[in-house]
């Protein structure tokens, strides 16, 4: 697979999270969503009626499980097709269009600010998820929780399906994935071909690769108190076989 230019692997989640990736992901899991809504409130023990913000809230399913348990919440997306679905789908949550490096509200806003579904390690720059995490610190009152769901690095380096291929309402996908930049970025290109000969397009996904340990420095270095961790949302311990790495974090 070629190697992908600095510019599009700068700006690639401005260009994937659109109508075309709606189009492949119509209906994402919702009692997923269910059970990841479910963790947060049992390990954290927030009340019904605190104020939640999600981050890179997409389409809005873990919105419509924020606010059907109770929470006044607040979701935050770059991307204004995301947004548009998530107002068909979160009708009650308050939405914002901004990038999640500089978010626009005032210091101590929210009681839990979560984080669901790797939308977490977007950045060329190191610096720029650091500064997501002190983003995020700011906006959260003091005791109040941060819940990281993240990739699981090792895992995803043991099993990575290097290509596959399937049809989505008549258009056919083909998605490869390498290990870039030394195992520190798992990058996924999509190819979309549409149905009549219509011209493909290409769109490229790429993730830092943080390990558990990595994550948990970079918490307390925000001054985010790691606590309890998962491997997935039914509260599993965390292995190198675990298929997500939850973090739940304290703003002491």
């Amino acid at each position: 697979m070629p190697a992908v230019s600095g510019n599009v692997a700068s700006d690639w989640f401005r260009r994937w999270f659109g109508r075309e990736y709606l189009a492949l992901y119509p209906h994402r899991n919702r009692i997923e969503a269910r059970q990841a809504v479910a963790l947060l409130k049992d390990a954290t023990a927030v009340a019904p009626g605190a104020r939640i913000l999600d981050l890179a809230c997409g389409a809005g399913r873990h919105l419509a499980e924020l606010r059907r348990a109770g929470y006044r919440t607040a979701g935050l997306d770059l991307s204004p097709p995301l947004l548009r679905a998530a107002r068909a789908t979160a009708r009650e949550a308050a939405l914002v269009r901004a990038d999640m490096r500089r978010i626009p509200f005032r210091a101590g806003s929210f009681q839990v600010v979560t984080s669901y579904f790797t939308s977490f390690g977007y950045f060329a720059d190191e610096d720029d998820d650091r500064g997501v995490l002190g983003e995020v610190r700011r906006v959260l009152r003091t005791g109040g929780w941060f819940l990281l769901d993240f990739l699981n690095a090792d895992q995803v380096e043991a099993n990575l399906r290097e290509r596959d291929r399937r049809v989505v309402s008549g258009m056919e996908v083909l998605q490869e994935r390498r290990l870039a930049e030394g195992g520190r970025i798992v990058e996924k290109r999509i190819t979309i071909s549409g149905p009549g000969g219509a011209p493909s397009r290409n769109f490229v996904e790429r993730v830092r690769m943080y390990r558990p340990a990595e994550l948990a420095a970079m918490l307390a270095e925000a001054r985010l108190e790691p606590g309890p961790r998962y491997g997935g949302y039914d509260r599993s311990a965390l292995s190198a076989q675990s298929p997500r790495c939850v973090f739940l974090a304290n703003a002491g």
